[in-house]
């Protein structure tokens, strides 16, 4: 899945504007300028599609976490990832919509999409873990599709 449609997904989720999203970035100290923020959210096929690099996207989500928790200081801050995987964006999402593992199989659920507690446990384990499970675009899409609903339900397609 590509970074530009889970930028663009979490977008209408939360019904954020260009500015909103350069100010989630600014949360976690990652300046972008109004005319990338506007490459990142065209879809590919349009003129002026730029990806959106793995770090943008992590320092996002990283944004996201201090925008609806808030940000403490007695913390190091959060680490931007310079390689990103579905696993680690579920996690970050999982924090940021202070979500529980209960919460994630309702979403999934409600989504009409299959999946068990011990997958969604697996997908929240290390990579060294034994039990770990590679998350995948057909479950990430419908995880975003189904935050969509609960968050902004004008915003699901």
């Amino acid at each position: 899945m590509l970074n530009n449609d889970i930028l663009r997904s979490l977008r209408y989720t939360l019904k954020m504007n260009n500015n909103d999203i350069i100010s989630t970035l600014a949360l976690a100290d990652v300046k972008v300028s109004a005319a990338q923020v506007v490459q990142y959210i065209k879809k590919e096929e349009d003129e002026g599609f730029a990806r959106c690099p793995d770090l943008i996207l992590s320092s996002f989500l990283n944004g996201l976490i201090y925008l609806r928790r808030g940000k403490d200081e007695s913390q190091p801050p959060l680490k931007a990832d310079r390689k990103i995987t579905n696993n680690i964006i579920l996690k970050k999402l999982r924090i940021a919509f202070e979500l529980k593992t209960d919460d994630i199989l309702a979403i999934l659920t409600e989504q009409k999409f299959r999946v068990s507690m011990p997958e969604i446990t697996a997908m929240m384990r290390a990579p060294e873990h034994k039990n770990y499970r590679e998350c995948g675009d057909q479950f990430l899409r419908n995880f975003l599709k189904g935050l969509a609903s609960r968050f902004n339900p004008s915003a699901a397609q």
